[in-house]
């Protein structure tokens, strides 16, 4: 299967609404906040790996304790995968920071002050 095959992007497609909806609804783990998203997940062709962004809204340090609490519950992830999800192998994920939400936001208010400061 190639890495860009219509079969590869469902997988990452269902992979990443089932990661939403566990980490939504089942992790209970204090650590991750409770406004995380996954907002991309690259499952490897092989279906052995899985990589898998997490943004969190607020600072820094909301982010490295939500990707802490992940890491902690990646086994119970995994189940809650295989059950949701029906493949051949349930992937080792591997959760990585996201910042390209806060990047955009930054990047917006700073384009809204050159345009106030030209006006």
């Amino acid at each position: 299967m190639r890495k860009n095959s219509i079969k590869n992007i469902r997988i990452n497609n269902e992979v990443q609404k089932e990661l939403s909806n566990i980490i939504r609804n089942d992790i209970k783990d204090p650590r991750v906040s409770l406004m995380t998203s996954v907002t991309d997940v690259y499952v490897a062709p092989d279906l052995k790996s899985c990589k898998a962004y997490i943004s969190v809204l607020g600072d820094d340090e909301n982010l490295e304790s939500t990707i802490e609490g992940l890491k902690s519950a990646e086994g119970f992830i995994r189940k809650q995968l295989a059950s949701g999800v029906n493949l051949r192998h349930t992937p080792e994920i591997e959760f990585i920071p996201d910042d390209s939400i806060s990047y955009g936001v930054r990047m917006s208010k700073l384009i809204d002050d050159t345009v106030k400061s030209e006006e």
